[in-house]
């Protein structure tokens, strides 16, 4: 295994470089770092700032003293609030990771838990209940459940929540150590019950499916032939083949997670790596929005390697070779 897992890493390079040199590519050509400087009538201070930023070469060159820069830890200063960069995505990304973790764990709890039952009792009351729920939850926007879950706090007796602050005061996302955990907690429910019912309504379907596919396999036949008791079946035999493919699309769609919680943050006042984005983003910041992208990519490319590596561990089939 640690021979596959250096070989993985190896073919991780080429391909975070690749990715990162496009992403560099395409921002600076979107962006303009010399924007607020091009409207006034000073040509030496816009030639200065074009030499001291390195505009003025090749973007190959760009990008090899940005890349170099990086590996060695500095990220640059953003130019939107005049701090180092590193200063921004590192506390961002913790706090996304806060939020995914909370909301993946929860999320496959559940999703196993409606998808085994739903495939052991496929096609009852419960199954088609459970389908139905899932497309619900597939088809919700999360800027309107976010918003809905909001305006139902808002409208509930704060008597019966034994609370005297606002409706607002469940917004946002702190450290678990500023206000203790309940108050931890209260902020991380909300935005954690908007992602999870999404990630519930997919997971539990595939989870479904994979459990059906696997209760109709030749083995679970032959130890259904042999008398084996049908929870042991279940728990044993089928369960662990389905659960190689679910922590696949767990960990991928983790990984995806990091950058694509926007709506969710920016409707729950966290500051994470999706708010940061879209605040750079409006504010043209190409300082982070560069390294951003990278960060989002080198995560991406160790959930996918996490992945391969569970699944290999769980199906007794599969063999790193």
């Amino acid at each position: 295994m640690l021979a596959y897992l250096a070989r993985r890493l190896l073919y991780s390079v080429p391909v975070v470089l690749i990715a990162s040199f496009l992403l560099f590519w395409a921002v600076r050509i979107a962006f303009d770092p010399l924007a607020r400087l091009r409207g006034g009538r000073d040509a030496g201070a816009l030639a200065r700032a074009a030499e001291r930023l390195g505009l003025d070469q090749s973007i190959p060159v760009q990008y090899w003293h940005w890349l170099t820069r990086f590996v060695t830890g500095d990220w640059g200063v953003s130019s939107r609030t005049a701090g180092p960069v590193h200063g921004l995505i590192l506390p961002a990304l913790g706090t996304t990771l806060q939020l995914i973790v909370w909301g993946v764990l929860v999320a496959a709890v559940i999703a196993l838990a409606v998808g085994v039952y739903s495939a052991v009792r496929q096609y009852s009351a419960g199954d088609l209940a459970f389908t139905g729920l899932s497309y619900l939850g597939v088809a919700m926007p999360p800027f309107w459940l976010g918003l809905i879950l909001i305006q139902i706090l808002a409208a509930w007796p704060q008597e019966l929540l034994g609370l005297t602050d606002p409706p607002l005061y469940f917004v946002g996302l702190h450290s678990p150590d500023g206000g203790g955990p309940l108050d931890y907690a209260r902020h991380l429910v909300l935005p954690v019950l908007t992602l999870t019912v999404g990630l519930v309504a997919s997971w539990s379907r595939f989870t479904r499916a994979t459990m059906l596919d696997a209760l109709t396999s030749e083995y679970v036949r032959t130890a259904r032939a042999k008398g084996v008791p049908k929870r042991r079946i279940v728990t044993r035999h089928a369960l662990r083949t389905a659960l190689g493919p679910f922590v696949s699309v767990t960990a991928v769609d983790a990984g995806l997670l990091f950058g694509g919680l926007v709506v969710t943050e920016q409707i729950f006042a966290i500051q994470g790596m999706g708010r940061l984005f879209l605040d750079s983003l409006l504010a043209g910041d190409v300082f982070v929005l560069v390294p951003w992208t990278l960060v989002i990519a080198v995560v991406v490319i160790v959930f996918n390697l996490l992945a391969d590596l569970a699944y290999a561990v769980l199906d007794p089939r599969v063999r790193l070779r």
